[in-house]
């Protein structure tokens, strides 16, 4: 990566299940259709089983990504199930005036380091039942936490992740995970 290069690290934060890794995925190939040169999606394995707290990165670049390592200083941060926070530090290394978009029916206000960081905050659990994103009766919040993501990172489009959506679930299923992440778009808040 040459100087002046534009890297964002994203470090998602959920629960077994969630679909943490599959959102890192699918926000890369977005990021792609969108005419990033460099992208990168991994998990970080630990001792996963369903509901215990897991982590995935994510990188985006316009230039190749040479980069091999873990995510320590996270541009942005995902929080995919807000009840997290309480027992994982998510803003660990998030870089000053970072920006942590978060799945809660609280308004970004509603958290005191929203004078510290771009704050997002919309409520993925809500639309996923709406759309019946259930998997064993648990909503599955990885796609309308990923429409959350254009409104703080201008690297990906809503319309390039609709489309990398579609393709990873043809179908209707597609077609409710689609919706979902344009639902969460719309419906997103955000202080800067």
């Amino acid at each position: 990566m040459g100087k002046g290069s534009s890297l964002i690290e994203i470090c998602f934060h959920g629960r077994g299940g969630q679909g943490a890794v599959t959102a890192a995925n699918i926000l890369v190939s977005a990021a792609l259709k969108d005419g990033n040169r460099g992208v990168q999606a991994f998990p970080f394995f630990g001792a996963e089983r369903r509901g215990a707290p897991v982590r995935a990165f994510a990188r985006i670049s316009d230039e190749e990504i040479n980069l091999r390592s873990e995510i320590y200083n996270p541009d942005i941060v995902v929080v995919l199930d807000e009840s997290i926070m309480g027992l994982v530090n998510v803003l660990k290394g998030l870089k000053e005036g970072g920006k942590v978009v978060i799945n809660t029916s609280k308004k970004p206000r509603d958290f005191g380091f929203s004078k510290k960081y771009t704050v997002a905050t919309v409520d993925a659990t809500s639309i996923a039942i709406r759309n019946k994103l259930l998997v064993g009766g648990i909503p599955v919040v990885n796609t309308p936490i990923l429409g959350a993501i254009p409104k703080v990172l201008d690297k990906v489009t809503l319309d390039s992740l609709k489309e990398a959506i579609r393709e990873r679930w043809p179908g209707e299923l597609g077609e409710r995970n689609a919706r979902s992440a344009e639902e969460a778009y719309r419906e997103t808040e955000v202080i800067r």
